[in-house]
């Protein structure tokens, strides 16, 4: 395994690190474990969940996937050998703390005392805001994207959810503090205000890359590379689309697109032209096309983990074995030539 920093927090992640947001839902509990103790075996020691999980989001599931990390933590005693990340909830749900989750200095203390119940724990490594108070262009909303928002009123909430953390820190519940499907305004202004405020600095950012969405480059790959902001790449396998298992509009039986229950912004008939072409790549060079795609995201100097999920031990196995592959000059000029024929798919 390979390691890199976590922003500047001194802690060294592994480049593979361990989504779980399928526990509870499309995993067992059996599973679960099996998946974390697989993981700890090939030295990945960074794992990420959240309050939220298991996915498709519901008020059945919330929760879950904590408690299956947290029940793991029992019953191998084994806390200490895990950087573990989790996030508090954005609004928008309305089952969540009844329907009342925007994020400030009430809700971050019931979400973090709610979580650390759950995964068993006296700490969080890493907490971070899954996404923000106000609108921004994640989830599928960059074609209609219009930044409307009180700016003095983000900054005076900022300032409280930093005093926040801070006073967390201090009582030893979490130890660091990230962001999620945040902008480049937004990451800027944390940064900004911890700064001014000697307070708790944003270690990371938790953003959507892949071949198929780099909506991170240009401009908050630069925040992130020099302002020591690492970004924690979800989705690297675009929810598995990169695969070639749903073209055409296939929907093989069990798979994440097949069971969601949300309008999936990510399907058109661009994204599948552009998914052939990596998947005509990969087979020209006799490469697993998923092996080749975290191996791209691996490789960027901005990201310090890319976040693999998978559904069943194959899939871990392989995802993990991306850490040994490099890619040649020639494949990534060929990938950088697809991205111009293909630059936007969704």
């Amino acid at each position: 395994m390979k390691y890199r920093k976590l922003g500047r927090t001194g802690l060294d992640i592994s480049v593979i690190g361990l989504g779980t947001m399928t526990w509870g839902f499309q995993n067992t509990q059996a599973e679960g474990f099996e998946q974390m103790d697989y993981a700890l075996e090939r030295d990945i020691n960074f794992f990420d969940t959240a309050e939220m999980y298991a996915i498709p989001p519901s008020p059945d599931t919330f929760g879950t996937t904590e408690s299956i990390i947290g029940n793991w933590f029992a019953a191998r005693q084994n806390r200490e050998k895990v950087i573990l990340a989790s996030k508090i909830t954005g609004p928008g749900l309305a089952w969540i703390r009844g329907g009342d989750s925007v994020i400030d200095k009430k809700n971050i203390h019931l979400a973090v005392e709610s979580s650390l119940k759950r995964l068993k724990t006296d700490y969080i490594d890493l907490y971070q805001l899954h996404w923000p108070n106000r609108s921004s262009y994640h989830f599928g909303k960059i074609w209609d994207f219009a930044p409307k928002f009180d700016a003095q009123a983000e900054s005076d909430n900022f300032l409280e959810v930093l005093q926040t953390m801070q006073g967390l820190i201090q009582d030893g519940k979490i130890r660091h503090i990230g962001l999620s499907n945040e902008t480049a305004w937004g990451i800027t202004k944390w940064l900004q205000l911890a700064e001014q405020h000697n307070l708790p600095r944003m270690a990371s950012i938790q953003n959507e890359y892949s071949l198929l969405c780099r909506h991170f480059e240009p401009d908050l790959s630069e925040i992130s590379l020099h302002e020591d902001c690492s970004l924690l790449a979800w989705s690297p396998l675009t929810r598995g689309m990169l695969s070639g298992k749903y073209l055409d509009g296939a929907r093989p039986e069990g798979a994440r697109l097949t069971i969601e229950t949300r309008p999936e912004h990510r399907v058109y008939a661009q994204t599948d032209a552009a998914i052939r072409k990596y998947v005509e790549l990969a087979k020209k060079h006799d490469l697993d096309v998923c092996q080749m795609a975290l191996a791209f995201v691996n490789d960027q100097p901005f990201v310090s983990s890319t976040l693999i999920g998978a559904t069943n031990m194959d899939q871990l196995k392989s995802n993990i074995d991306s850490i040994d592959l490099e890619l040649s000059d020639d494949i990534k000029t060929e990938i950088e030539n697809i991205r111009r024929e293909n630059p936007m798919p969704f």
